[in-house]
């Protein structure tokens, strides 16, 4: 057995420990599948728990599960006994317990390097035990005061451990994602609200949405594996890179880039097509007419949008959307004052935290501040796009789209080389244009304040 892994990993170019992994990850899509046969809401409960935990022992190891015990408990712990504060408790604890693990296994380096560990799972893991901390608390505020998305995912009950156990390691969102609201779990493993049978006749059926999944991820892993020999990492150490002339250089970083996302593109197209055939990925009905089914609840990404993104605002909203939903409730909305509007302060923070999320490695921080600054400077430009008319309009637009996909794509190296060393020498390579050009426009922006385009009475009174 250990022979025939090896021969397969040896046929697509990775490690054992990866290509296990990558068995377990898409055994999710049949392992949840199987879900939908489960008798009673107590065996769905236990179903989840268990092949989450088998899937992840047979991927990292036993030690995996120790790991998720400890946020899992801690959080839990916390809503039991200090309710009030259990929200600001779990972030605390949960953030520090992934930060240890982050140091410990320096999991950034042995992704480089062909390994894999839980700390990915871990992730994901910790998302959803501070959600859950969170809404459990705002159970004890007045609804007047909360927001939309907090009144909709607020807990008023604590959920039995079992509900809790089954949620945290539900194998189709355990590996990667998305993460997703307890109370959508709840609802769906009781067959309320939008899995209420009576509300729309029968269930709709999942097998279209899977499908398409399915080919969208071995159309993005298809392309991964011819593009990744052709811009290895390694070219940007290579003494031959600080040879090409700038342009080379910076159409290299781009090709860098535009590579790596397709990896991500077919890990997060497996997790879709593992919620969706669930039946949790489903998030209500179309308005047309025949109505459809929506399935956004298992979406982590929109493959165009982030490519053909005309603002890097709309980024966040595109890639890994479900953590971005996270960011947007639980960090960016909460640090904005009641009565005040958000600033630059929340959204470097909110970045702040992402990059902690991810890892201490400087090129994590250094992506998330460029991130902040470079959706800064796109809010600059499109500020301006709407105060000129016609044709001049249109080439605002076009320009932006420009900066988008030059200062991502520059950003995003430091996302994937990881080192300071190597992520400040190839921002060096292009004379850092992508660190230089969004603080320009946001000192500009303080300077030339177009006035906000007049709009016509009857659309105030809209």
């Amino acid at each position: 057995m250990e022979l025939d892994m090896n021969s397969m990993a040896g046929a697509i170019g990775v490690s054992v420990p990866v290509l296990r992994f990558l068995l377990c990850f898409v055994a999710t899509i049949p392992v949840s599948f199987l879900w939908r046969f489960v008798p009673g809401r107590i065996g769905k409960h236990l179903y989840s728990a268990l092949s989450g935990a088998l899937l992840s022992y047979l991927s990292f190891g036993f030690s995996s599960n120790l790991h998720f015990l400890v946020p899992m408990l801690l959080a839990y712990a916390s809503m039991v006994l200090f309710r009030s504060r259990c929200g600001i408790i779990t972030f605390f604890l949960g953030f520090g317990y992934l930060i240890g693990c982050h140091v410990y296994y320096m999991s950034g380096d042995a992704w480089k390097e062909g390994g894999i560990d839980a700390t990915g799972a871990l992730m994901v893991l910790t998302l959803k035990v501070i959600s859950c901390a969170i809404n459990y608390n705002d159970g004890l505020l007045k609804e007047e005061d909360l927001r939309e998305a907090q009144r909709k995912n607020r807990l008023i009950e604590l959920p039995s451990l079992i509900e809790y156990i089954g949620y945290c390691l539900c194998c189709g969102s355990h590996f990667a994602g998305p993460v997703y609201e307890i109370k959508d779990y709840l609802d769906w493993t009781e067959g309320k609200g939008i899995w209420s049978h009576s509300e729309k006749g029968r269930s709709p059926s999942p097998y279209g949405a899977t499908v398409r999944a399915l080919l969208q991820a071995a159309f993005c892993m298809a392309l991964y594996l011819y593009l990744v020999p052709q811009f290895p990492l390694s070219r940007f150490t290579d003494p031959i890179y600080q040879q090409w002339g700038f342009w080379k250089r910076l159409f290299y970083q781009y090709m860098s880039g535009f590579t790596a996302r397709w990896k991500y593109y077919f890990i997060w197209s497996i997790s879709e097509a593992s919620i969706i055939i669930s039946g949790l990925g489903f998030s209500g009905w179309t308005e047309s007419s025949p109505q459809k089914p929506r399935w956004d609840r298992a979406k982590n990404v929109d493959v165009l949008g982030v490519e053909l993104a005309k603002s890097a605002v709309e980024l966040p909203l595109m890639w890994n959307i479900q953590v971005s939903t996270w960011l947007r409730h639980y960090v960016y909305e909460r640090l904005v004052q009641k009565g005040k509007k958000p600033g630059f302060f929340q959204l470097l923070a909110t970045q702040t935290v992402s990059a902690v999320w991810h890892g201490l490695y400087p090129g994590y921080i250094i992506f998330f501040v460029q991130s902040a600054l470079m959706i800064a400077g796109s809010r600059v430009i499109y500020r301006w796009q709407q105060a000129v008319p016609g044709l001049v309009k249109k080439i605002m637009v076009l320009l932006n789209f420009a900066y988008t996909l030059l200062v991502l794509n520059y950003s995003c190296i430091g996302f994937i080389v990881l080192s300071l060393h190597e992520t400040l020498a190839s921002y060096g390579s292009v004379y850092f244009v992508g660190t230089v050009l969004p603080i320009v426009l946001i000192l500009l922006g303080n300077i030339i304040r177009p006035a906000k385009p007049v709009r016509s009475k009857a659309r105030k009174e809209q």
